[in-house]
C-alpha cells in the first residue's frame, strides 16, 4: 500500500501581494501608483486593492503634500524588541538545520549576552536531532571559561574586548570563573584555541552558567567555531553530542570542516 503523499499548505497570495508592495516602498522609501508598477509584477487594478486595503489597516500612508505612498511608523513596532542577533539567528538557522541532518547531533548558535558575562543560546536544531538531548531553552545562559562556546569567542575577539570580558569574570565569585585569574596560563589555553581553530569544553564542566559535573552534568561534549566578520566575532557554532557516543577527536575530525563552512557562510550572509 502506498502511503498518501503530503501537501504542502496553500499560501495566501494577497498577503504576498501586500507584502511585496511593502517590501518595494521599503526600499524607494516613497513610491507612486506608476513606480509601483513597475517595480513589482502586479496590474495596476491590484496595486490600488492593496493599497486601500494597508492604508485602511495603517501599514501604510499617503503624503498630502507629495500623495506618494510610503510605509507608516507601525512597522517599527512590528521589530521592537529585535537586534542584530536576531538576525544573526535567522542567517544562521538554514546552517544550523543542515549541519544536524548531516550529523544527526544538534548544532547551536550562541551569542555573548547583554551583561558580557556569559554567552547565550540564540538557535539551536535540538528538535531536529533524533537523539534525545536535554532542551536548552533559547535565551539559556552558559559559562564563559568552560563552554566550548566562552572559549571559542574569547579566543577570536578582539583584545580590547576580551580583556573587558575577563576583568568582568575576574570579579565573579564563582568558582566556574575562577581560570581566568591565573593570566598567563589563560592566555596559553586561548593562544592554542586560535592554533587549533576550535575549542572544546573543560572536562570538568557540566553545561549552563556555572556548574561544575559535580553538582550538575548533562552528558555533553561539545566543539565551537567563532563566526568571524570584519567587525569581530558575531557569535559561535556548536556541535553537541553525547559524551558517551563519540570522542571528541572523532566528532572534530569528521565534522570540523562543515562548522568552519558555516560559520564563514553566515557571517558572509551576515555583512551583506
Amino acid at each position: 500500500m502506498v502511503a498518501p503523499q503530503k501537501t504542502e499548505p496553500k499560501t495566501i497570495r494577497a498577503l504576498e501581494r501586500g507584502l511585496e508592495i511593502m517590501q518595494i516602498l521599503q526600499e524607494h522609501g516613497r513610491a507612486s501608483l506608476n513606480d509601483l508598477y513597475h517595480a513589482s509584477s502586479l496590474p495596476r487594478p491590484t496595486i490600488l486593492r492593496v493599497l486601500r486595503t494597508l492604508d485602511q489597516a495603517g501599514w501604510i500612508r499617503r503624503g498630502l503634500g507629495d500623495g506618494l505612498y510610503r510605509n507608516s511608523f507601525k512597522i517599527e513596532r512590528l521589530v521592537e524588541g529585535l537586534d542584530q542577533s536576531d538576525r544573526l539567528a535567522e542567517i544562521a538557522a538554514p546552517h544550523l538545520d543542515m549541519i544536524c541532518e548531516k550529523a544527526s547531533w544538534p548544532a547551536e548558535l550562541t551569542v555573548l549576552s547583554s551583561s558580557g558575562m556569559h554567552m547565550e543560546l540564540k538557535e539551536t536544531s535540538r528538535a531536529s536531532s533524533p537523539f534525545l538531548l536535554n532542551r536548552d531553552n533559547i535565551g539559556h545562559m552558559i559559562n564563559f571559561p568552560l563552554s566550548s562556546v566562552g572559549r571559542a569567542y574569547l579566543a577570536f575577539c578582539g583584545d580590547d574586548e576580551r580583556s573587558e570580558i575577563i576583568e568582568r569574570l575576574k570579579k565573579s565569585t564563582s568558582i566556574a570563573n575562577r581560570s581566568v585569574r591565573n593570566d598567563a596560563g589563560f592566555k596559553k589555553f586561548l593562544d592554542e584555541i586560535r592554533q587549533a581553530g576550535y575549542a572544546t569544553r573543560e572536562p570538568s564542566f557540566g553545561g549552563g552558567q556555572n556548574p561544575l559535573k559535580s553538582s550538575f552534568d548533562d552528558g555533553l561534549d561539545a566543539v565551537a567555531v567563532p563566526i568571524l566578520a570584519k567587525k569581530g566575532v558575531l557569535g559561535c557554532i556548536t556541535l553537541a553530542w553525547i559524551r558517551k557516543a563519540a570522542p571528541i577527536k572523532e566528532i572534530v575530525d569528521e565534522y570540523l570542516d562543515d562548522l568552519q563552512t558555516a560559520a564563514k557562510d553566515i557571517a558572509a550572509q551576515f555583512e551583506t
